[in-house]
């Protein structure tokens, strides 16, 4: 990875633009959560501006945090999530009043790109981060026809900016093939001490109608088209038919649960629906499962792949995104080839029937992402944004180019 020669000598003021944030509840919104924390802690000064998200939305007030909330609407087949309205006026108002060191749109929607106009109307450093495959998505609601034409408001978007970030290597070069400039990794971290396998608890398994000798296999997602969870459902049937003391645990929610509830049903599979969880419960859940099957082929990264291995589970997963950094095949986890939908399930189930092998991956999965210290990533994410704002200084000066040296 690259990283600036610079550090951060001096506070920043980032004025971080999202239309995600806790209170929701999915890997984007996590992610910006941890990063303006990691910020803050550094001595760092946030101004935070997103769609107010309703009632249980809290503002974040601090000296060191400028929470600005926006008009927004829901997102159809989200319920509970929004995005925001265009606000270039307003931004500009609050910008040439509050002038940030740099603004980072961590969101692509009429928000975001209203954002990446006001900084340009102002000639403010600019980054952006790539964290959701909304091109690929599309074609999973019915709208591929928008496909091509969201892949250009994104590299356009993006191209925008001075700067993008996003998790993977893979994902760095796929986006540079495609016509983006200016692209680095900026990985996404773990809590390993929130998630671990010390989280186990007999009394939630039999809470799910599991004992000791149940092999749990759950998925941690929101349930929705794009997520492929067909592929979990027919793995699952395939482990069941194989081992007959087995139970399905979906964590989460969305659009597809009732559809998924009656497919389940009809076919006579044991699972249990138990909705969005949080904090020390969901990691409760995760570790108290046994094997997590992931075949999304959507994620630009996906957190929930270094939560089930930081947590002790056996992973089954298609080679791509998180996966495809974190798991070495046989070693920590199973990875197929993306898109193999029989290798997948074939995978699945001989490692149900398999449970040595099982418990040996499970074993060594923890410590393989042990090295996934989100403080170490707070300090990149801080380096990169001193980059930006630097390498706009030396163009202002007609300096040499800003280096960027190998981190």
């Amino acid at each position: 990875m690259d990283m600036p020669t610079t550090g951060c000598a001096s506070p920043l003021t980032v004025a971080l633009v999202t239309e995600t944030y806790p209170p929701e509840i999915n890997g984007v919104a996590h992610t910006l959560a941890a990063l303006v924390g990691g910020l803050r802690r550094r001595g760092h000064r946030l101004q935070l501006i997103r769609p107010h998200q309703g009632p249980q939305d809290q503002a974040h007030g601090a000296a060191d945090l400028l929470d600005v909330t926006l008009p927004g609407v829901p997102i159809p087949g989200y319920r509970g999530l929004r995005f925001g309205f265009p606000a270039r006026a307003a931004l500009r108002r609050l910008w040439s009043q509050h002038t940030p060191s740099i603004v980072h749109v961590a969101t692509e929607g009429p928000l975001g790109a209203s954002a990446v106009a006001a900084a340009r109307d102002l000639a403010l450093p600019l980054s952006s981060g790539f964290h959701t495959n909304f091109d690929a998505y599309s074609r999973h609601y019915k709208l591929g026809w928008l496909r091509g034409a969201v892949r250009h408001h994104l590299r356009r978007l993006h191209n925008r900016t001075d700067l993008t970030l996003a998790p993977t290597a893979e994902l760095v070069q796929a986006l540079l093939a495609d016509g983006y400039d200016n692209v680095q990794v900026l990985a996404r971290g773990v809590d390993t001490r929130l998630f671990s396998p010390h989280r186990r608890s007999q009394s939630l398994r039999a809470a799910w109608g599991a004992d000791d000798e149940t092999l749990v296999v759950t998925y941690v997602g929101r349930l929705a088209p794009e997520k492929n969870l067909r592929l979990v459902v027919r793995a699952f049937e395939a482990i069941a038919a194989e081992v007959a003391n087995s139970r399905l645990l979906l964590v989460g929610d969305g659009p597809l649960r009732r559809q998924l509830a009656g497919r389940l049903t009809a076919r006579n599979l044991p699972h249990s629906f138990v909705g969005m969880r949080r904090g020390e419960d969901l990691a409760g859940h995760y570790a108290s499962a046994d094997l997590f099957l992931f075949p999304s082929l959507t994620e630009t990264y996906g957190n929930v792949v270094p939560e089930a291995l930081a947590s002790g589970l056996g992973v089954v997963a298609f080679a791509t995104a998180a996966a495809a950094d974190l798991i070495e095949d046989a070693a920590n986890g199973h990875v197929v080839t993306p898109a193999d939908d029989q290798a997948f399930v074939d995978a699945a189930v001989a490692l149900s029937r398999a449970p040595e092998q099982l418990a040996a991956l499970r074993a060594r999965a923890a410590a393989s992402i042990a090295h996934l210290d989100w403080e170490r990533i707070h300090d990149r994410f801080a380096a990169l944004l001193t980059g930006v704002i630097a390498g706009r200084q030396s163009k202002a000066n007609g300096d040499r180019p800003y280096v960027l040296l190998p981190d």
